[in-house]
């Protein structure tokens, strides 16, 4: 039993969160420990160190956020609070119980002005509460945790759990006759179980580095290609999709106009096969019209 890892996952119950838990239980070396806000409050310093002195953890995967990007606009406090306390809470934690960490960040902590994938080191200048609470949480990390942290930024994620856009355009492609979506922000999809399978092979290594990078499913995308793409591979062919500009759909929250990351670091480091966008969409959508 000395060669299990305790792995403690928050966040459990959302999309990234539920795909890790398929996948860890394929894996017998690892002990997950799965909590969400119901049963462990990252914001407490008392809860928290309550819940790393009754397990030995090695490892935290943060997957838990406040990531209503437009609610963020309204709700800054509550956002900060889980976006930036928590992290600095587990980070902490894991730093005094000697674990280490993978935080999941976003690719809102860049403006989205960039006409070419965005390397880690590239200027970070979030445009949101979101993003800016996003890239606070990372500070906290990796000022707490050193070389035993390590942030993932990704984008556009989606499963077949939980709220995301692909499950959306799937409802809203057999309930309308027309749908209108911008074509002027360009991003790369990232499946949540691509995701996961990633923090796995992470977890499992021998060879921990330290530091931030970056994961989503390879290519390039409009959120109206996306659409369209989603509509074919499910067979809706009864509603129309039309494209728009942002300026036509204004929200609370800033988007990135472009905000594609670069994938070099992660696949070199770990030796990491990222799948394309639309090999991973099929898998995806195929899962959900079998119900998982």
């Amino acid at each position: 039993m000395n060669d299990v890892k305790q792995i403690l996952i928050t966040g459990a119950n959302g999309q990234l969160g539920k795909e890790l838990l398929d996948l860890f239980s394929q894996h017998p070396n690892m002990e997950v420990l799965p909590t969400d806000v119901d049963t462990l409050d990252i914001t407490s310093d008392a809860a928290v160190n309550a819940f790393f002195n009754a397990h030995h953890i090695d490892c935290v995967v943060n997957c838990a956020a406040f990531t209503a990007v437009d609610g963020a606009e309204s709700q800054q406090d509550l956002c900060r609070l889980i976006n930036v306390d928590g992290p600095r809470v587990l980070a902490t934690a894991a730093r005094d119980h000697g674990a280490r960490m993978i935080h999941i960040s976003t690719d809102y902590v860049y403006n989205g002005d960039a006409c070419t994938p965005y390397q880690e080191d590239a200027l970070t200048d979030p445009q949101s509460v979101y993003g800016v609470t996003k890239l606070e949480g990372e500070r906290q990390v990796l000022d707490t945790l050193g070389e035993n942290a390590i942030i993932l930024r990704t984008a556009w994620l989606y499963s077949p759990h939980g709220k995301n856009f692909v499950k959306t355009m799937l409802d809203l492609g057999h309930t309308r006759q027309q749908l209108t979506v911008v074509f002027d922000q360009i991003g790369s999809p990232t499946y949540a179980r691509d995701l996961a399978s990633a923090i796995i092979t992470i977890t499992e290594t021998q060879e921990w580095k330290h530091g931030i990078y970056h994961y989503s499913n390879e290519g390039a995308i409009s959120w109206y290609d996306f659409t369209k793409a989603i509509h074919r591979i499910a067979g809706i062919t009864g509603c129309r999709v039309l494209p728009c500009r942002s300026a036509d759909y204004p929200t609370p929250a800033h988007r990135p106009s472009y905000s594609v990351l670069d994938k070099t670091k992660i696949k070199k480091t770990y030796n990491i096969e990222i799948p394309y966008w639309e090999d991973s969409l099929h898998h995806c959508i195929k899962r959900i019209m079998n119900k998982h």
